[in-house]
Formats: structure tokens, C-alpha cells, sequence
């Protein structure tokens, strides 16, 4: 993947900043000298007071926000605990699902996931010994042959939820280097995931937001 052009920041006030992530950025510093760029380090070159709240996956793109200060932190953090902070996002995935619902309404796919202990960081289906998970999606439109868009929203909020819930159902998202058979990798320069839409009170005025970012990739049909 080539290096990662520097975060968008969309909104910034005394207590929220909003930031798009472009794909293959760290949300936060991983371990090893080489691991140290990142969405947060970029962002506290500007904000010394900007402190992290959640993450996106290295390879995902998309809207993040940061609060600013200890207080709006704890606040934020309490929304996302309280499921308070609604998030949705796009994908391109491989083959063509459908809901068995109406054109355009949502589905569930409501499967517990579990840390593959033995191929980590990677995730697995587990009824026995998974959390439970539960993501809502519905198709948006046909990306050519045999590919489709569909947007997806996390209901809880399990790492790589997204990514192993399309690929528990036969449909992988494009680009996925983790979890992606070779043909589905190497249908795209990227993972085809892209957060495009989160909306939260603020945490100091309580004022209802929400921010949108349209996903750049698409395919050749």
C-alpha cells in the first residue's frame, strides 16, 4: 500500500475534533520503532490536548473523532460505551448478498466473535465461546459483475466486527489482506471499507452532530 496521505480534519472545537483517516494509517502507535506514525501523533502535532476515543482498523479510511480534554474524553467514552454514538460505513464486497428483505431495507447478521487466538490478530465465528456481535447491513448497488455495495452498521463494536460478520455470510469485502481468499485480495489496491458517517452529542454542549464523508474507491463495472 503506498504511504498514507496526511488526515483530513473536518471540525475542530474546544471539546470534539473530526477527522477522516485515509487507509494505512495506525489509529494509534503500535509497537516497534516503525509503528510510530499515526493518525493520533499527527493529530496531537496540532492539538496537544486531543486524546483518543476509538479506532479504526490500519487498513479502513474514514471518520474518527478525538476529544479534546480529559473531560470530553470521559464523556466520549461513556457515549461509546452506551452505544450512544452511531456509526455507519461502505463497502464493496465480493458476490452478490441479498437481504431476502424489500429493495433497501436492513438485515442483521447477529454471530459472536471470538480472538483466533492461534492466527491473531485475525477474528472467528464462535457460538460457544464468542462476544455477542450483532451488525445491521442492506445493499446499496451492483459494482459490476459479481460485486456489490452495501453499507454496514456496527451495533456493537467488536474489532475486525465488520470485516469477519460479510465474510461469516460468503461475502468478503474486497482488498482484505487479513481475512480474503487470493481472488478477493487482489481485486483491490485496499480494503474497500470506509467509515462514512458517525453522529454523537458533543461532549461539553450536548448538541447533537453528525458527519459524513463519501467513500472515494469504486470499481470498473
Amino acid at each position: 500500500m503506498p504511504q498514507p496521505t496526511e488526515p483530513a480534519l473536518l471540525h475542530a472545537d474546544d471539546g470534539l475534533l473530526v477527522i477522516d483517516k485515509p487507509a494505512g494509517l495506525l489509529s494509534v502507535p503500535g509497537r516497534g520503532p516503525d509503528k510510530q506514525d499515526c493518525l493520533s501523533t499527527r493529530i496531537r502535532s496540532r492539538f496537544s490536548d486531543a486524546l483518543v476515543v476509538h479506532r479504526l482498523d490500519m487498513a479502513t479510511s474514514g471518520l474518527m473523532v478525538m476529544a479534546r480534554g480529559p473531560t470530553a474524553q470521559q464523556r466520549l467514552n461513556q457515549a461509546f460505551a452506551q452505544r450512544r454514538v452511531h456509526k455507519r460505513y461502505q463497502a464493496i464486497v465480493q458476490g452478490e448478498p441479498s437481504t431476502g428483505l424489500a429493495d433497501g431495507a436492513w438485515a442483521s447478521i447477529d454471530l459472536p466473535i471470538l480472538l483466533d487466538w492461534p492466527q491473531r490478530p485475525r477474528r472467528t465465528i464462535s457460538v460457544d465461546a464468542g462476544k455477542p456481535s450483532t451488525t445491521r447491513w442492506r445493499v446499496l448497488g451492483r459494482e459490476g459483475a459479481g460485486r456489490t455495495r452495501v453499507e454496514l452498521e456496527p451495533v456493537t463494536g467488536r474489532s475486525h466486527q465488520l470485516r469477519v460478520h460479510m465474510l461469516a455470510i460468503g461475502h468478503p469485502i474486497l482488498g482484505d489482506a487479513l481475512y480474503c481468499r487470493d481472488d478477493s485480495q487482489a481485486a483491490a489496491p485496499r480494503l474497500l471499507l470506509h467509515a462514512t458517517r458517525i453522529a454523537l452529542d458533543h461532549p461539553l454542549t450536548g448538541t447533537t452532530m453528525a458527519f459524513d464523508s463519501p467513500p472515494s474507491f469504486h470499481l470498473a463495472p
